[in-house]
């Protein structure tokens, strides 16, 4: 029993020591990250505010908070963006439990439209020299809005935007102004009216400007300590790269103009099946694409009936109408394929007439070709056999047979024919040849060229 005992007690004494030394290092490494060895992690944004931005965004704040990072610093560069993917950004950045600054850089960067949003949603807020932020009125993507739906809108993102502004503690008035009246400031003008907290020349400088800074975020007030921090990139993933990509309007364009012709080719070469899987594939990335472009489907309508048009052209002989149709269709479907008075959102017209001309040249290429092979005479199969000239083997009296093309055949001559004759052939009734003599054939022909000369 006295044994029991003591071995309970050596086992609790172990305990005991492995639970002390399990809270002293947890209370040494709490130390040591609140005495600022957790890093700041950077992220880079540059181009249109689409899905595939966000869902980067989303990500990284969502890394930052797990991983208890210092803070999250998205440098920016943007002319602007979907309405529905900025949102998507300044929820999560406003529910983050740690700190996120938006920089606005390189020097000739920009934070427009959708860009200056986000940089008013960030728990600090900074530019580099040489860049600008504002003009954010907003455009609807789909052209031109009737007048009671554009007050609607700007009211919308006007009550947005003042809700941003006034959670930060930045220039409420000026950030109403950037979307009612469109108005843009430089960096200097930026801090001069408060709608950033700071301007630095590069990240290491900014780093060590907010260091101490105290922000409050989700989770309370937090104390940045970011001066000498260690500093990890987080790279956009393959995921996201594809996707910014493809969205991008050119680039769905030719994706979707890619798949047709895929599927033109397995359709007209049945058996092919490459052209068919390539075509397939581009045509599900190019609509994968459209989910996140304003797409115009009298655009879309257009284009499909060019194709429709340039196969009719190839199946019937219009004399080149079907094709002229089919280029206009293409010319005018593509310019209105992206309803959007955005430049960023439009399909670039060089693509679009080297596109156009690429196809029309093709399928005039497959139409010439057929008219001349119509034109042709044919050489082989029965029809081929009519006007050859063959030898006779056997007396044709009047029938025989007679060597042609290669083969022996059965032969009728009414005229009659010795063996060795030259006979021509002039019909084809089942497996029997009706010919004649060669020199008869002459003579039949010579006739009627006496008669039209008057001799």
């Amino acid at each position: 029993m006295r044994e029991l005992t003591s071995s309970s007690m050596r086992w609790s004494i172990a305990f005991l020591g492995l639970a002390a030394v399990a809270l002293l290092w947890s209370v040494l490494t709490s130390a040591s990250s609140e005495s600022g060895a957790r890093p700041v992690l950077v992220i880079r944004v540059e181009g249109v505010i689409a899905p595939s931005s966000a869902d980067y965004i989303i990500s990284a704040i969502k890394r930052a908070d797990r991983e208890l990072a210092q803070a999250l610093v998205i440098e920016l560069d943007t002319p602007g963006g979907l309405d529905l993917s900025m949102r998507s950004i300044i929820k999560e950045m406003l529910s983050a439990e740690r700190p996120t600054v938006v920089y606005v850089s390189p020097s000739g960067a920009r934070a427009a439209s959708a860009g200056a949003f986000i940089t008013l949603a960030a728990h600090v807020a900074a530019m580099a020299p040489g860049t600008n932020i504002g003009a954010a009125h907003p455009v609807n993507m789909g052209g031109q809005m009737d007048k009671e739906m554009n007050k609607k809108v700007t009211n919308d993102a006007a009550a947005y935007i003042r809700t941003i502004a006034e959670r930060r503690g930045r220039n409420v008035q000026w950030a109403e102004d950037a979307v009612r009246k469109s108005v843009s400031a430089t960096e200097k003008e930026a801090l001069k009216l408060k709608v950033i907290d700071l301007v630095s020349e590069k990240l290491e400088d900014l780093l060590g400007a907010i260091d101490g800074l105290a922000v409050t975020t989700a989770s309370g007030k937090v104390t940045l300590r970011t001066k000498g921090a260690e500093v990890k990139r987080i790279e956009m993933g393959l995921r996201d790269k594809v996707l910014k990509v493809i969205s991008d309007p050119t680039i769905a364009y030719l994706l979707m103009m890619l798949g047709l012709a895929g599927l033109y080719f397995e359709l007209s070469t049945p058996g092919a099946i490459l052209p068919g899987i390539l075509g397939g594939i581009c045509l599900i990335l190019a609509f994968y694409a459209f989910q996140t472009l304003p797409i115009n489907y009298a655009g879309l309508l257009l284009i499909l009936l060019a194709v429709i048009l340039f196969i009719a052209e190839v199946k019937v002989a219009s004399h080149g109408l079907l094709a002229a149709g089919g280029i206009t269709a293409m010319i005018l479907g593509s310019l209105m394929l992206i309803k959007s008075s955005e430049p960023f959102m439009r399909i670039s017209l060089t693509a679009i007439l080297a596109t156009t001309g690429a196809t029309a040249a093709f399928f005039i290429f497959i139409v010439t070709m057929a008219l001349r092979t119509q034109r042709q005479k044919t050489t082989t199969g029965v029809e081929g056999l009519i006007g050859q000239v063959g030898t006779a083997r056997t007396p044709l009296r009047p029938e025989g047979r007679i060597f042609v093309g290669g083969e022996l055949w059965s032969a009728r001559c009414e005229e009659g024919a010795e063996t060795g004759d030259k006979v021509r052939v002039q019909a084809v009734k089942g497996l029997m040849l009706m010919v004649g003599k060669e020199a008869a054939v002459v003579e039949a022909h010579a006739v009627p060229t006496q008669d039209r000369s008057g001799r």
